[in-house]
């Protein structure tokens, strides 16, 4: 059994002794916005090159992480099946630094290879953008934008040319982002980008839990959370801590990164170590 699949396990004997405290139900004014059900979105293309070593499921994807990544997403294609296509996911960590983007990315990336399902990958990272800069695209606009009402939604949206994968940029950078993430535009924008299509995905990198207080609002807006731990960076109280924040959400498991591996998977260590530990500014 894999590392992610131990973690995943023992994260779900932990939430079977969690009490799974259910959302208040929302009700939606008639809607004055520009996020409007139609058909279809006009979007814009980027072709994109994507050469970053860190996005192995593009870059190496006969290596063994790509291959874990494409384990992870088989467990959350199963677990959205059996909740009647729960398909919004966020992916978060208790604090910076343990590769939820990272993560969020190539989940995003080995969804959209499929030739099932469209994938629309939101940046909801408001205060540390970085979806952006890792796909080589423009952010200037996107979800702050939206959320503002200073854009509509097909304009801020990007197809990278990579798969069925739309990207929704975080936009410019907002140092206190808790408004609009509570407030009932963001509701009605994760009711919307939900039911568009009946075959897509959605991934949402969001901010660390300990440090924001958006990032639980945006946990009780989604189907599943997908909690990042990086070995030897949180410690347990604060692992802890963050997991009890997520009450109420819907916990899907726990992505252990940049796991110590032993010899016999020398090859699997080596991986980590010539790309993780280049990069000490992922998050």
């Amino acid at each position: 059994m894999s590392r992610i699949e131990k973690a995943l396990e023992k994260a779900s004997q932990l939430r079977q002794r969690m009490p799974d405290v259910q959302p208040e139900p929302v009700e939606f004014p008639p809607s004055t916005s520009n996020v409007q059900a139609s058909s279809e979105y006009p979007l814009q293309t980027v072709v994109t090159e994507i050469s970053n070593p860190l996005l192995v499921s593009i870059t190496d994807s006969s290596s063994p992480i790509s291959e874990e990544y494409r384990k992870l997403k088989s467990l959350l294609v199963a677990t959205a099946k059996e909740r009647d296509f729960a398909n919004v996911i966020m992916v978060t960590s208790a604090i910076a630094g343990e590769g939820k983007s990272i993560t969020a990315l190539n989940l995003a990336l080995s969804l959209a290879q499929e030739m099932d399902h469209t994938v629309l990958l939101i940046d909801a990272d408001l205060r540390k953008p970085s979806i952006n800069n890792y796909l080589g695209i423009n952010g200037d606009i996107g979800l702050a934008e939206v959320l503002e009402d200073r854009s509509d939604l097909p304009s801020a949206l990007k197809h990278t040319g990579v798969g069925k994968l739309v990207v929704l940029p975080a936009g410019r950078v907002t140092l206190n982002p808790v408004e609009l993430f509570t407030s009932q535009r963001m509701v009605k924008l994760i009711q919307e980008i939900k039911h568009r299509y009946p075959d897509r995905f959605v991934v949402i990198d969001t901010p660390p839990i300990l440090p924001f207080a958006e990032t639980r609002t945006i946990s009780r807006l989604v189907d599943g959370v997908i909690f990042v731990v990086k070995e030897r960076l949180a410690s347990q109280s604060s692992i802890a801590e963050a997991i009890e924040a997520l009450e109420g959400a819907k916990k899907i498991g726990i992505v252990y990164n940049e796991a110590e591996i032993s010899v016999a998977d020398d090859r699997y260590g080596h991986y980590y170590n010539r790309y993780y530990q280049k990069q000490n500014d992922q998050k």
